[in-house]
């Protein structure tokens, strides 16, 4: 299935939260999801229809999957990855979620928002441990040191990205250098590191059915 292409604010509507697809804009009084957090659609706004169990941990997998932009496929991919390892398996779900290449440049701030991060790793502005990384799903582990490319320094996206990390922050599982525009994997992620609202477990219990 191709990629989704329509507009980011319509997710967040959707999914009935916002999903911060769109940068520094998700912060401001610009952001549509406050002026209109009722779903899309002429029906929008009409009586809400009682959800079952299955639908609420369908949206709650569906939400968690947009806000990290990725297809079903590959999703179900890393929750399969995250049961097989040892641990919690939701909180293995969410560490490879976030160790992802196109996360952790936005987490960075060398990016402002995970679209546009994967935009710019395909087109090979980044290095991991001096060596080009064009694969958005590639992951990162602890110690690695992601950096702009030299001759990407100047691109506006990210000089604008810099600018607008300073209101969402840096987690403390990365470490960022802005002069050098340059950041460390310091640490693993673990799940008192995630703050957006999200409740792996009805994701887990949805693929254990």
């Amino acid at each position: 299935m191709a990629r989704y292409t329509g507009p980011r604010c319509r997710i967040c509507r959707r999914e009935g939260s916002k999903l911060f697809l769109k940068g520094d804009r998700c912060y401001s009084d610009k952001c549509s999801f406050e002026k209109r957090s009722y779903a899309p659609g002429q029906h929008g706004q009409g009586r809400r229809v009682r959800v079952s169990d299955y639908g609420i941990r369908l949206r709650e997998k569906q939400r968690v999957r947009r806000m990290y932009g990725i297809q079903e496929d590959q999703f179900r991919r890393y929750f399969d990855e995250a049961d097989r390892r040892k641990g919690v398996t939701g909180a293995n779900l969410l560490q490879l979620l976030e160790l992802r290449l196109d996360n952790v440049v936005f987490r960075l701030g060398l990016a402002e928002s995970r679209q546009q991060g994967r935009q710019l790793v395909k087109h090979g502005h980044y290095f991991v441990n001096d060596k080009k990384v064009d694969i958005p799903s590639y992951q990162v582990r602890q110690g690695d040191v992601i950096k702009v490319r030299e001759k990407s320094r100047s691109i506006v996206p990210i000089k604008e990205a810099l600018e607008s990390v300073v209101r969402r922050g840096v987690p403390e599982w990365l470490s960022l250098d802005a002069e050098k525009l340059m950041g460390v994997v310091e640490s693993l992620p673990e799940r008192g590191h995630i703050t957006m609202p999200i409740q792996e477990q009805m994701i887990v219990e949805f693929y254990s059915k």
